[in-house]
């Protein structure tokens, strides 16, 4: 009772890859989104370039990209999906001090989630024109974003790719790997994407701009808002 969801998931999904002796499950799931998030790409860069707050809408696209998660979704219609998350408000949404923080910031550590999802980043990373490390799991699980799924993505070409160092779907320092705990430290900013990268990192001693779409009725009860709307949460 004492584990995260995150390290509940990393041992349940082990014992899957143990039981049927394949160790990526997802792995054309994965692959999948990633095809359909850039098919669609041109046209929500399109859109953050016409826009009035060309930052704004990268960042609601970069949220709205957390719906892809074969964890919990499991009547999955990307198209669908997206039409309506497209008209959600955020229910949190602290934009000032992002853009504060952000405009200060000299290097980006931005922590991703899903496979499929991180080519919404990829739009996020683009527009904000930082120094940005990218942050990957360090072995499969569910359907988070690795290495693979990233260089997919195109990622490599705007930021530096580094893992976790640990297959937990979320960010555990204490099992995290030395890298990415140094670059964690000295990050002027960090962006986490996803429930369960906040379910993991929201006791954390540092300033972090959390980007997710709640998922459970437990973590809509703890942020203060209603199961399936849009986050933009900042601690410090």
């Amino acid at each position: 009772m004492e584990s995260t969801p995150p390290m509940l998931a990393k041992m349940m999904y082990e014992k899957v890859a143990l039981i049927t002796g394949e160790e990526d499950p997802y792995q054309e799931l994965k692959h999948r989104s990633t095809l359909e998030v850039l098919d669609l790409y041109p046209s929500f860069k399109d859109q953050v370039r016409r826009s009035k707050d060309p930052l704004l809408t990268a960042v609601k696209f970069a949220t709205i990209g957390n719906v892809i998660d074969f964890g919990v979704n499991h009547g999955y219609g990307l198209h669908d999906e997206i039409n309506d998350v497209l008209k959600r408000e955020f229910g949190v949404f602290d934009y000032g001090a992002f853009k504060e923080h952000l405009s200060k910031a000299s290097n980006v550590l931005y922590i991703g989630d899903n496979a499929g999802e991180s080519v919404f980043d990829r739009i996020l990373i683009e527009e904000m024109g930082k120094k940005v490390t990218y942050v990957v799991r360090g072995g499969p699980v569910i359907n988070d974003v690795t290495l693979k799924e990233a260089l997919h993505a195109g990622l490599d070409s705007i930021a530096t790719i580094i893992s976790t160092g640990t297959n937990i779907p979320g960010v555990v320092t204490e099992f995290c790997g030395s890298e990415f705990n140094a670059e964690f430290q000295k990050a002027d900013m960090v962006i986490s994407k996803g429930q369960g990268n906040y379910e993991s990192l929201s006791d954390e001693a540092r300033s972090i701009f959390f980007l997710l779409i709640v998922k459970c009725d437990l973590v809509a009860k703890e942020i203060g808002v209603k199961k399936g709307e849009l986050i933009l949460k900042g601690i410090n």
